[in-house]
């Protein structure tokens, strides 16, 4: 079954169901949370709860939009029509940089997983196998890349379970973690108490927090392609605060029941520790596993969302036309090329910086994407004020706390965006942001003003023609 623009309603509940709760699991949760925990200490939990508020708030304006008018190119064109063209082409075109930027580490990330078992072999070997691998299944109908989606969402799924349920046996039948301190949830406040690096440390890891819920506006890409997505997305985005609970506060809170936070991270990966304490000796190979398929995950789902955008972008006359073509199998191919194609760059730079190159693109994403959220909630509000009431009285899936909700979640994302200028290292993240949206304001105007005159030069060529011909 084809939409209107072409794109085909391939994916189902149960793909949407697992792309929502996949989304946002990632090296955010794997490896961040550790610099997190570092940051605010036992408060860090705090900070998972309250920055999941307001990513569910973001998800819930981008859900009312989406079923209140499903275009491709979802929170790109709402922008666009609901704020100004110019704010569709920023929003646009921010996410789609976002996607290439964490495309890259992704591809680069996953470079490095494959170099713990083959050291001897060239990372951009690497880079390239999966640029290739994933473009074609990309270029295939949507179900695929819901089905791959839906396979490797349930590995990081089962391994976050896993770990969960292996942190409790520890706790409960008093198995070593090689800990110079005692299990037990009094870990949670006899280092320091819950703020041992006070307010500064825990506001500081809210910059951390956020990012690593990156990643879950993908479902509003989705809905165009999704068999009844009037009953299936407003699910999976409700889904969203287990997600945070179960993925996030539960297996945080578990590490710091199992070792003082001050410890963890100190010995490599947590999650290592713990299935070494279970007795399992292949506890890096696991997680080697989980975290190449948690990368391949993420380089297929940007790979979807960047090109859906890019899609978006050239309905709105923000792209060449070109991009907006879409193939009989309803992919947008040419998107899905170009977004190769930059892939292809990620190879190259792994020729030669491998080894640099992950945290330099992973901070530079940083800004994107609480910017993407920030014109999310924003081209809600707009939308809202432009309604009637009985309009607004009809939205399928209202935003709840309506006006209160979204604009505090507003101020929220502001404050993120702010707090990136404060620290050294993140602030690099904002000034490459800042200049972003700069160059991008630059060449919009210089296309309007160009756009402006080319019709006058028409009107007086036309004219001089006409004097001729008498």
């Amino acid at each position: 079954m084809f939409n209107k623009d072409g794109f085909k309603k391939g994916l189902t509940k149960r793909h949407v169901f697992f792309i929502a709760f996949g989304s946002g699991i990632g090296t955010g949760l794997f490896y961040g949370s550790a610099s997190a925990i570092q940051l605010a200490g036992p408060s860090v939990l705090f900070a998972y709860v309250i920055s999941g508020i307001f990513a569910f708030m973001t998800m819930r304006a981008l859900g009312e939009m989406a079923l209140n008018e499903q275009i491709p190119g979802s929170f790109g064109r709402y922008a666009a029509r609901f704020i100004s063209p110019f704010a569709g082409l920023l929003t646009g075109w921010t996410y789609v940089f976002e996607m290439a930027l964490v495309c890259l580490a992704d591809i680069t990330a996953f470079a490095t997983y494959m170099g713990f078992w083959y050291p001897d072999v060239s990372p951009w070997l690497w880079t390239l196998g999966i640029t290739l691998i994933i473009c074609a299944i990309n270029l295939s109908a949507v179900k695929i890349y819901g089905e791959l989606e839906l396979w490797l969402s349930m590995v990081k799924i089962v391994a976050i379970i896993g770990m969960i349920i292996g942190g409790l046996a520890i706790v409960i039948f008093g198995l070593s973690t090689q800990s110079t301190e005692p299990v037990g949830i009094q870990n949670l406040w006899s280092h320091g108490g819950w703020f041992p690096n006070g307010w500064f440390g825990f506001v500081a890891a809210f910059s951390v927090v956020v990012f690593a819920f990156g990643g879950i506006e993908i479902i509003g890409l989705t809905a165009v392609e999704t068999q009844n997505a009037s009953k299936n997305i407003p699910r999976a985005i409700d889904t969203i605060p287990w997600r945070i609970i179960l993925f996030y506060v539960m297996t945080v809170g578990i590490l710091m029941t199992l070792y003082p936070w001050n410890e963890i991270g100190s010995r490599g990966s947590p999650f290592v520790t713990i299935f070494q304490s279970l007795g399992i000796s292949s506890a890096a190979n696991i997680l080697n596993v989980v975290v190449i398929t948690a990368s391949i995950s993420a380089i297929n789902s940007d790979l979807y969302g960047a090109g859906r955008m890019l899609y978006g972008l050239a309905r709105e006359g923000h792209a060449p036309k070109v991009l907006s073509y879409v193939s009989v199998r309803g992919v947008p191919v040419i998107s899905i090329l170009v977004m190769s194609s930059v892939l292809i760059i990620g190879v190259v730079l792994n020729f030669f910086f491998h080894e640099k190159l992950f945290f330099l693109i992973a901070a530079m994403a940083t800004f994107a994407t609480v910017f993407v959220w920030l014109m999310i909630l924003l081209s809600q509000l707009f939308m809202r004020y432009k309604m009637t009431k009985q309009q607004s009285l009809k939205l399928q899936f209202p935003t709840p706390l309506w006006p209160l909700g979204t604009i505090v979640s507003i101020v929220f994302m502001i404050f993120i965006i702010a707090l990136l200028g404060v620290f050294d290292n993140t602030r690099p993240a904002l000034y490459v942001g800042l200049i972003w949206v700069i160059g991008l304001a630059v060449v919009y105007g210089i296309a309007k003003f160009i756009h402006q005159r080319k019709p006058l030069a028409e009107i007086t060529q036309n004219h001089s023609s006409h004097h001729r011909n008498e």
